[in-house]
């Protein structure tokens, strides 16, 4: 493969350690290389996720980030905390902060709570080699908040993030570098499922073809890439080349909104009668964003997973002439969607609603009788009440049911107590 065609940057990719479990350790001046400490959603469950494990628990006990909290060890030892999203956010926006010192705001991309990618272009003069500007950052992110990162250093953002998956957590000192002459020795002789971006689907996929480390999936003749899985197929082929052309500088935080959903997965099994209460709860925060962002939808899309028992669900849409973001317009699409589609037995442990096919929000001509002005005054209003004293300020008489979600998930930033 000639590079010479190809863009070349200092990329760096950087990944907060245990992160959450980090924050607590911090908080509670613990030894982050011997506590053993669980993150966990919420305690009060037997069955919540352990969010975060200390590496020091990792390797006693075999916790991971998928274990439960009923298969935490009776070590005594052992420190249990609840999650604390709210922290780990504003850790992470204070972390984001001090990069800033360090690099231009448009060199930071912000991947997710623990982990960003920065660009460090024409930084050698000021701090010297990506290594050495790794390591200043690692020693900066650990004195200043108590958190450990690794770090992969690449010529785009894909090899960044690979090297430091594949290689930079198992480093030393937790750096990992990979160029284009690299991959070959860094990267090809790893399995396909390691991959950022490839997941079990297609790993599953690829296997059938043969295909089993990244090598593999390079020489495999793009034609057939492009045929079997179209653009995502050609993505692929050229990221097994270490080939990733996306923005490196720029302004990451302005994405064009495909869409407003808002989605939960219940502590419970719900009954049929029971389900209109959520969906009601779940329109509420979705036309409230839409009308933040002044769009409207003509397309309401109502997913439904039932219980474990009986497995399955169902995933339908339906559109309408005239775009709203009219709370109980899309309340009632999703009740007609959820009435045909039902199958009149199982319990439901999943629901989420979504509006799609998006326009702005302007003034449309209406009947004399139509009531979707006061409709749309009513839902401002409320928008402003919640805007000014809080999410949960006021609330439908349904939301204090038993089947309402919107009191206790208000407490809740990402699905867990802030």
């Amino acid at each position: 493969m000639d590079y010479s065609h190809y863009p070349r940057h200092d990329v760096l990719c950087i990944d907060m350690r245990s992160f959450y479990a980090s924050v607590e350790m911090a908080h509670r001046g613990l030894d982050p290389k011997t506590a053993l400490l669980a993150v966990v959603g919420d305690p009060s469950r037997n069955g919540s996720i352990v969010l975060a494990a200390s590496p020091a628990l990792k390797k006693k006990h075999g916790i991971s980030n998928v274990s439960r909290y009923f298969e935490l060890p009776n070590d005594p030892e052992l420190v249990v905390a609840p999650a604390r999203m709210g922290e780990y956010v504003r850790v992470s926006v204070e972390i984001a902060k001090m990069m800033k010192q360090i690099v231009p705001p448009e060199a930071i991309h912000i991947y997710s709570v623990d982990e960003l990618w920065v660009t460090v272009d024409g930084m050698e003069k000021l701090y010297g080699s990506p290594y050495k500007i790794a390591r200043m950052i690692q020693d900066r992110i650990l004195e200043q908040f108590g958190v450990e990162c690794a770090i992969g250093i690449g010529d785009n953002k894909f090899l960044a993030k690979v090297v430091m998956d594949i290689h930079a957590k198992k480093a030393e000192d937790g750096i990992a570098e990979c160029r284009y002459e690299d991959v070959e020795r860094l990267l090809w002789p790893v399995p396909i499922e390691h991959i950022w971006g490839i997941g079990s689907r297609m790993t599953r996929n690829f296997n059938r073809l043969g295909i089993v480390r990244l090598g593999q999936l390079a020489k495999y003749p793009l034609k057939y890439m492009k045929k079997h899985y179209g653009i995502i197929g050609e993505q692929l082929h050229w990221h097994a080349w270490g080939i990733d052309l996306s923005p490196v500088i720029g302004d990451f935080t302005k994405t064009e909104q495909k869409g407003f959903g808002h989605g939960v997965t219940l502590l419970r099994n719900y009954a049929k009668e029971e389900v209109p209460t959520v969906i009601l709860d779940l329109c509420e925060e979705a036309c409230r964003r839409a009308r933040k962002a002044k769009q409207a939808g003509r397309t309401v899309h109502l997913s439904v997973g039932y219980a474990k028992e009986t497995g399955g669900g169902f995933s339908r849409s339906t559109s309408v002439d005239l775009p709203t973001n009219i709370t109980m317009d899309m309340y009632h699409l999703c009740l007609q969607l959820f009435y045909k589609h039902y199958d009149g037995y199982s319990m439901v442990r999943r629901i989420s609603v979504t509006l799609t096919n998006l326009d702005e929000d302007i003034a449309t001509q209406l009947t004399l009788f139509d009531d979707r002005p006061k409709n749309k005054d009513v839902g401002n209003v409320m928008d402003q009440i919640r805007d000014k004293y809080g999410s949960a300020a006021i609330l439908r008489a349904s939301s204090f049911t038993k089947a309402g979600i919107t009191p206790e998930r208000s407490k809740k930033i990402g699905g867990h107590y802030a």
